[in-house]
């Protein structure tokens, strides 16, 4: 993420408001709330790991230790256990 000069979009007058708070200092400023996006909205990342945590329950629901699961998908066993976790609470079948 790059940034933008404050000088070259605000008014002086703005701008020496922030200084009395920061001063020469990088700051945020976050997305106004209706402008949010959760997270994945824009790929379809979100939507695999879902996929890969569907197929690790169902591996799992048909007799695959987890050990095993954890190899295959190269992630720990405490991975693996909380996507199970999550899949039961979720009711995932």
């Amino acid at each position: 993420m790059g940034y933008i000069r404050a000088e070259e979009i605000l008014p002086i007058e703005v701008i020496k408001l922030i200084q009395q708070y920061v001063d020469g200092t990088n700051i945020y400023i976050p997305r106004k709330q209706e402008n949010r996006h959760d997270w994945g909205t824009k790929t379809a990342y979100k939507r695999e790991l879902q996929n890969r945590n569907e197929l690790i329950y169902k591996g799992y629901l048909s007799g695959i230790a987890i050990h095993e699961l954890a190899q295959s998908y190269y992630l720990s066993e405490k991975s693996i256990q909380r996507i199970i976790r999550q899949a039961k609470l979720l009711g995932v079948s």
